[in-house]
């Protein structure tokens, strides 16, 4: 199995990453800032004007080190690849199941059954914790609501139901999404979930989390061999990389939402660290960012018991684990793709 390293988040405007032996160097105005080994390293994140030299390009293909470059707010712009690795004939297999409709729909409708569970799990969580109250009974309404969805989710055998019902299921759990922030409810609520750009503070902490998971799990297909580009319930579109977030909905509640509630429940997080564009959009600031990487590499780090290997792991390891299952489901060595059921 992969062993947990770690991500290289560059936030520091300016900065200039080169290579020096085997290792990484920050330098900022000529001045090294920081080094790192190569060999600690899975992935290198780079947020807005921050540059690379050439060489350290080169030993982070060949050493399997995944380097991307994002905008300063975190939108994704292109990522540095070596000689694509992994087994053709797994990749072929890929392939040929996504053009089935059957195949196609037996992992898209595990993708959708664990994240709806993982979904109805938070919102399990959260009404137990709180005394009966108008937002208890839309929480209650809501988990009930999230059943069914899941019941008629189980049987069904086409794509586009089974996206029908992906939808259905993220409308109902986004409806009471606002009843799970407890802290400093004038600066962060939520009334609906809005992307490129984010209108409020909370869709803006989630988009940035949204977009480090599906770093890391982009990072873990190529690991194993598979194609990011080509998924199974998201539909192809170039540059997208489709089967990172068929695998990053069921990991969203878990690895994502949760740690956003608690920056914010835990008031870890300030609202000053957020800013209205002109736009009307709403980013975070260098200091928020930061905080958050932090609170994310920590995340990273806190153990589960996961529920297909019952083996004790961390959860940054849970990526590389889903993405692991998913290369030996298309192999044949599973009959299907065991998804990720929180607990």
């Amino acid at each position: 199995m992969k062993p947990l390293l770690n991500t290289l988040y560059v936030t520091t405007q300016g900065a200039w990453l080169a290579q020096e032996g085997e290792t990484v160097a920050v330098r900022v105005e000529q001045e090294t800032r920081l080094r790192v080994p190569i060999h600690t390293l899975t992935g290198i994140a780079c947020f807005g004007h921050v540059g690379c030299s050439p060489f350290l390009m080169a030993l982070c293909a060949e050493r399997g080190v995944s380097l991307s470059f994002l905008t300063e707010h975190g939108r994704f712009l292109a990522r540095v690849q070596g000689p694509v690795s992994g087994n053709v004939l797994l990749r072929r297999k890929q392939y040929r199941v996504t053009d089935d409709p059957v195949g196609a729909a037996g992992i898209a409708r595990a993708v959708v059954l664990a994240k709806i569970a993982n979904c109805r799990n938070i919102l399990q969580r959260a009404a137990r914790e709180r005394v009966e109250s108008r937002e208890t009974a839309a929480l209650d309404g809501a988990i009930l609501r999230l059943k069914r969805i899941i019941e008629d989710t189980t049987d069904c055998s086409s794509i586009d139901t089974i996206r029908g019902h992906e939808g259905d299921g993220a409308r109902t759990y986004f409806g009471v999404f606002d009843h799970l922030i407890l802290a400093n409810k004038e600066e962060f609520f939520f009334r609906a979930r809005s992307r490129r750009p984010p209108l409020d503070n909370i869709n803006a902490l989630l988009s940035f989390l949204y977009t480090l998971l599906t770093h890391d799990m982009t990072g873990a297909l190529e690991t194993v061999g598979l194609d990011p580009a080509v998924g199974f319930l998201h539909r192809e579109r170039p540059g997208r990389p489709s089967l990172a977030l068929d695998l990053v909905e069921e990991l969203r509640p878990v690895l994502a939402d949760r740690l956003a509630l608690a920056l914010v429940n835990r008031r870890e997080i300030s609202a000053h660290g957020f800013h209205r564009l002109e736009t009307g959009g709403v980013t975070m600031d260098g200091d928020t960012r930061k905080e958050v990487l932090v609170a994310w590499q920590k995340r990273k780090y806190e153990e589960i018991v996961h529920p297909y290997l019952n083996e004790k792991l961390p959860l940054g390891l849970v990526p590389y684990v889903q993405a692991t299952l998913l290369a030996r489901h298309l192999r044949g060595d599973i009959d299907g793709y065991p998804c990720f059921f929180s607990k």
